[in-house]
């Protein structure tokens, strides 16, 4: 197995910034420093310089970046022939998804797939649409779901299934209103949004823009990384709006938490779409993964 603390290594060599290391390794800053320093005394050398609150690589850190990815990449390959050896489906399967659908599309799927295929070693990175992007160009997953409407050209998306995004509010005592209210009236109240990168955002901006509308029109109480972030905040402001996939609201509707406020003349479509890297062949696991997960979400839907 390759050492975890080389990852740890590209991580902080790509952002140039141990605490973006942390947050997209999902471990705390000082855990982050604590393998480079092992990975400094194991190689007698500094790998980083760390001045005046910036980060560098030193000529030992890049000498070690270019063999990092080598050594990975054998590793991968290596994996995969032994795989091979006794089942073609069997193999390591690194699966990102945007937030949505790491949390409310992807997970309840995942079981039946893991019982059909036993042998894959399977792992699910949650990011929002940009970092799942990234992800995949720098060669850390096999295969991405997002959504939004923006397309990065080095990547090749085919639609997995529709989805559209409803303006929720805490439940009031009169209920939803009767009739549909016009965007820009309901964007009045302090809004509740998804960070930048986010493909839910990217959506808002380009429904407003079609309206001849800005955010920065309006007042936004708060952005916040993940839905039910969102969905907590939203249930504690009664005065306050935000906008969340109809797969994520189920449970809030029924309990009388949360209540959807219908939108006159407008329609927040987006599409959910598979992504891998363009000119490259999918694996046989993220072949029979894609199939998997459109067989089952299509029945699902119907």
């Amino acid at each position: 197995m390759p050492d975890f603390r080389l990852r740890v290594f590209q991580t902080v060599a790509r952002h140039l910034s141990f605490t973006k290391a942390a947050q997209e390794l999902y471990i705390t800053q000082p855990a982050v420093t604590k393998h480079i320093r092992e990975l400094e005394r194991t190689y007698g050398q500094r790998l980083f310089e760390r001045r005046a609150g910036r980060v560098t690589l030193t000529e030992a850190g890049r000498l070690l970046l270019q063999h990092a990815a080598s050594v990975e990449t054998l590793h991968q390959q290596l994996t995969d022939q032994l795989y091979a050896l006794h089942d073609e489906a069997a193999g390591r399967l690194r699966l990102g998804a945007s937030t949505t659908l790491a949390q409310y599309v992807l997970p309840p799927i995942l079981p039946a797939f893991q019982r059909r295929y036993p042998q894959v070693q399977l792992t699910l990175l949650n990011g929002n649409s940009e970092q799942i992007a990234e992800a995949l160009l720098h060669g850390h997953l096999d295969l991405g779901f997002v959504e939004g409407q923006a397309h990065t050209r080095d990547l090749h998306y085919e639609l997995l299934l529709e989805d559209e995004l409803l303006p929720v509010r805490r439940a009031t005592a009169a209920g939803p209103p009767a009739a549909p209210v016009a965007l820009a009236e309901l964007l009045q109240h302090p809004l509740v949004l998804r960070e930048r990168g986010s493909g839910t955002l990217e959506v808002l901006e380009f429904a407003l823009r079609e309206q001849g509308l800005k955010f920065t029109d309006f007042a936004v109480a708060l952005y916040l990384d993940n839905t039910e972030a969102i969905k907590s905040y939203l249930e504690a402001a009664p005065d306050c709006l935000g906008f969340v996939s109809q797969r994520a609201l189920a449970k809030e509707l029924r309990a009388g938490l949360l209540e959807i406020v219908p939108i006159a003349g407008v329609r927040l479509t987006r599409r959910f779409e598979s992504v891998w890297v363009q000119g490259q062949q999918l694996g046989t696991p993220a072949q029979r993964f894609l199939r998997f997960a459109a067989n089952a979400l299509s029945m699902s839907a119907g």
